[in-house]
């Protein structure tokens, strides 16, 4: 499969983690970036790091929280770039809640973010790729997406939400010229995942995981998934009857 090339890009989420590696990754590349996210101020550094590399990053701020606000804001960069070739729709929240104690406003957060805006970034421009017979979408789902983990409700439904809904827009699109990719990474190093108090296997350090992550995205790969070894895991999990399924969870809660 030959290698994607692209002139714009936009990525949300990006002012930390996985967003924040990605822009770079691309921006080094020759790609326009347009980096969006809330804190301002770490956009700003973010651009000014690329400058120094010679690179072009364009800070965004923007909530993906806020849906239409996002859909309208998109539509501008797209307009004000002369099309936009890959949307990578990263943002995410997470944070752990059991059934036990459940915190409607970490529920409506985590689905207003890893839901509702995620769908609202992937939808802003389609049909303008579809235009244009050019585009290439993607979504950055979990590993977390194949069952419903233990205190991960929320994020775990979130996930899948957004797995399907890359593969609904896969197959609807096939043909038109616009690309869909679903990322599937497993534990990276965050702001996020040091909040979590369990054990994190295969945990992969930032820069390894936007270095495939980014190359899966030129490569365009439909579904990538990893690291390996726990995709390998989570596919067997997947598998599972209920019955040993919830065993097994019991025991990890």
């Amino acid at each position: 499969m030959a290698e994607m090339s692209y002139r714009t890009a936009l990525v949300t989420g990006a002012s930390s983690g996985l967003g924040r590696g990605m822009a770079l990754w691309f921006a080094r590349r020759g790609v326009k970036v347009y980096a969006a996210a809330r804190r301002r101020e770490n956009l700003e550094a973010l651009a000014n790091e690329a400058r120094a590399a010679g690179a072009h990053i364009e800070p965004v701020e923007l909530d993906v929280a806020d849906a239409d606000a996002t859909v309208a804001r998109i539509r501008e960069l797209d307009a004000a770039c002369e099309g936009l070739d890959l949307v990578i729709a990263n943002a995410g929240f997470g944070k752990e809640s059991s059934a036990r104690r459940l915190n409607w406003e970490t529920v409506k957060q985590t689905l207003d973010v890893n839901v509702t805006g995620a769908a609202a970034t992937l939808s802003a421009v389609l049909p303008k790729m579809v235009e244009r017979q050019r585009g290439h979408l993607v979504g950055v789902a979990s590993l977390a997406a194949f069952r419903g983990l233990p205190r991960q409700a929320a994020y775990s439904a979130s996930k899948a939400f957004l797995s399907t809904f890359m593969e609904s827009l896969r197959v609807d699109l096939r043909g038109t010229g616009v690309h869909v990719t679903c990322l599937y990474p497993g534990f990276v190093k965050s702001e996020m995942t040091a909040q979590n108090k369990f054990n994190m296997p295969f945990l992969l350090e930032t820069e390894e995981a936007v270095e495939l992550m980014g190359r899966a995205i030129q490569r365009g790969e439909a579904q990538y998934l990893f690291p390996w070894q726990l995709a390998r895991v989570m596919g067997l999990v997947k598998l599972l009857p209920n019955a040993l399924f919830d065993a097994t969870a019991r025991k990890l809660r």
